[in-house]
């Protein structure tokens, strides 16, 4: 089996799973994101009142379950008879539709997903070329946990075995965020994670292709790449990668190929799959 080390020289990232068939964050999105030929498994994770770490992007969640309110007041058990995957049903497509109805039979895979579940998933699978399965994992802030999100997602990575990998090459796990204090936690209680600072803009101090301090990757979105091309060559000169969000439509996939970006970020993973063979075949 290759190592950890031996990654793709693009990497594909399932953004909160196969999120655009799937409903997103759900434990039948990340099913389908291994099915698709994914390298890693994208979440979003904020940590409820009773301190569990769950995979959900909003502050509330009202828009992807049939229940109310902020999830930061809310405890796992209150979440747990919750519809996570219903709200995606069909949306008039026959073949979501069809997914769907899969889905609706296994309460697991529809209901709120632990972040703990999802290591699990990882760890239990390969890539379809024998990788061991990546996951990178975005904490979310503001919250009114502040550090405590940190605190439980390193607890959580020790666990596994994933918090003190022996290098950041072969590490199973990179954690994101648009906080750079968040990203100062994870460095102080696990030195040796990979980071990834997300920006919706790269601010005039990063221009020039450098990072914050110990964070080895940017993580940028379209539109920054589609205005200025040559970030990713600044970023690689300064010694870091580049991951572009959130890359669906196949004129952009092939765009950000075309500029070297190191990672893809994307709803459809199986379809960054497909160009990436189809331009290594050119």
């Amino acid at each position: 089996m290759p190592s950890a080390s031996a990654l793709p020289a693009v990497q594909v990232v399932a953004h909160r799973g196969s999120s655009a068939a799937q409903a997103e964050h759900t434990l039948a999105a990340y099913e389908l994101a291994l099915a698709d030929g994914a390298d890693s498994l994208e979440c979003d994770v904020r940590l409820t009142r009773d301190g569990v770490l769950v995979c959900v992007h909003d502050r509330r969640i009202d828009r992807v379950s049939d229940g109310r309110g902020v999830l930061s007041t809310l405890e796992l058990a209150d979440l747990a008879d919750l519809d996570f995957a219903s709200w995606k049903a069909g949306q008039g497509d026959p073949l979501l539709e069809a997914a769907w109805q899969e889905v609706e039979q296994d309460p697991e895979r529809r209901s709120v997903l632990t972040l703990e579940r999802l290591v699990q998933l990882a760890l239990d699978s390969t890539t379809p070329t024998g990788r061991p399965v990546q996951l990178n994992i975005e904490t979310k802030h503001p919250t009114r946990y502040g550090g405590l999100v940190e605190l439980a997602l390193v607890d959580l990575l020790e666990k596994y075995g994933l918090a003190a990998p022996l290098s950041r090459s072969v590490s199973r796990v990179t954690v994101m965020s648009f906080a750079p204090t968040s990203l100062r936690r994870v460095h102080s209680m696990a030195p040796v994670l990979p980071t990834v600072y997300l920006m919706d803009r790269v601010p005039v101090r990063y221009r020039d292709g450098h990072l914050p301090p110990q964070v080895s990757m940017a993580g940028v979105k379209l539109k920054v790449l589609q205005s200025d091309p040559r970030y990713v060559e600044r970023v690689h000169d300064h010694g870091g990668r580049v991951a572009c969000f959130t890359v669906d439509e196949p004129a952009d996939i092939d765009y950000v190929i075309g500029i070297g970006v190191d990672v893809i970020i994307s709803n459809h993973p199986a379809r960054v799959r497909r160009q990436l063979a189809q331009s290594a075949n050119a």
